[in-house]
């Protein structure tokens, strides 16, 4: 399959100038402004992980919130939402990666702040009752009902809260099952798998659970919520392209380039599940060439467009993919992006060493 797309580079230049300018300037403020509510945190592993969160992951919340350029005069609040869910996801990844906890009913308690954050009807739960520690200082419910506050004014929310929900739903059920008992993991997420298949015939196991551990469907349905004339099969085709073309490539890359760093520290890495390299790299440039064709049907597709090139640009420019001699791959993945690709890359490797992301 070989998709090409011309025409909308300077589009494209200009909403990287915006991303830059306005939004990386803005998600810093936000995640400056969620410090001064962790401050009231009494549990210091919880402090600490929280803070680890914000400081190592902060470039998921960059990543993620290029949506804001497109939610309109919604801007603003959809990239605190973004950044409020986000910070959610990273926060409670490390709770379940990193505090020495392997607990599956306290990892599904935990998540239920996933689902309702983006439920505002939804009554806010003890989300650390099964946790061995609880006591944050309103910070974690501080983030959810940031989140319920702003999808409540989203003119066209309750159209893509449904789909929201089953999204935040899946992420949840992800972070359960990679994060229990290590013995337990795969035959988990394979029988998890098997319930799904029918609707994803073409997915190995691994890469559908790659796909539900994404926030971009989420975050392209709460930019698609800012618009009042929103219809059903503008929202279907988001989801058509995201989950799991889109979802897929991104959290498959984000693994990609930690395949060391997870074996030395005995954590499950899903590329390391292709049966040989020559199979990773063609699967890899297949769900390329998947998430660039199926962003031809979308309400302004240079957009998705941009977001699917960014996520190689964004990736492949980590030190970590030269240190694990993985170049071959990332040179053939920016080049099957198309157009644009490069030069993201190239501001990205620039970002990076001017510590913005």
């Amino acid at each position: 399959m070989t998709v090409r797309f011309t025409g909308h580079l300077p589009r494209q230049i200009t909403t990287l100038g915006r991303l830059i300018a306005v939004v990386l300037p803005d998600v810093n403020g936000q995640l400056r402004r969620w410090r001064t509510v962790l401050v009231h945190c009494k549990e210091r592993e919880l402090a600490k992980q929280a803070e680890l969160s914000m400081r190592h992951k902060r470039f998921h919340c960059q990543g993620g919130s290029v949506f804001a350029l497109n939610a309109g005069r919604y801007r603003r609040g959809v990239l605190r939402l973004i950044v409020a869910l986000q910070t959610i996801s990273d926060y409670l990844d490390n709770l379940c990666d990193r505090a020495g906890c392997l607990d599956a009913r306290a990892f599904r308690t935990l998540h239920r702040a996933m689902t309702c954050a983006v439920n505002p009807e939804q009554e806010i739960p003890d989300f650390y009752a099964d946790y061995p520690l609880s006591d944050d200082g309103g910070y974690l419910r501080a983030l959810v009902e940031e989140c319920r506050a702003i999808v409540a004014l989203l003119p066209s929310y309750s159209l893509v809260q449904p789909e929201v929900t089953r999204l935040a739903g899946l992420y949840s059920d992800l972070q359960v099952f990679k994060h229990t008992e290590p013995e337990l993991r795969v035959p988990l997420l394979s029988e998890w798998f098997a319930r799904h298949r029918p609707l994803y015939p073409d997915l190995y196991w691994w890469e559908f659970a790659a796909a539900t551990g994404s926030t971009l469907a989420m975050f392209a349905l709460f930019a698609a919520a800012a618009d009042p004339r929103l219809e059903d099969n503008e929202i279907e085709k988001i989801l058509k392209a995201y989950f799991p073309w889109i979802c897929g490539l991104h959290i498959l890359l984000d693994y990609y380039i930690d395949q060391e760093e997870d074996r030395l520290g005995g954590d499950l890495n899903f590329v390391s599940y292709y049966p040989d390299p020559d199979t990773r790299q063609k699967r890899l440039l297949f769900f390329m060439q998947r998430a660039l064709a199926e962003t031809a049907s979308l309400s302004r597709p240079w957009f998705h467009r941009m977001v699917v090139k960014g996520l190689p640009a964004l990736y492949l420019s980590d030190p970590k993919v030269h240190a694990q001699g993985l170049n071959s791959l990332a040179g053939d993945l920016l080049r099957a992006a198309g157009p644009g690709a490069r030069i993201l890359h190239d501001t990205c490797q620039a970002l990076r060493r001017l510590k913005q992301i």
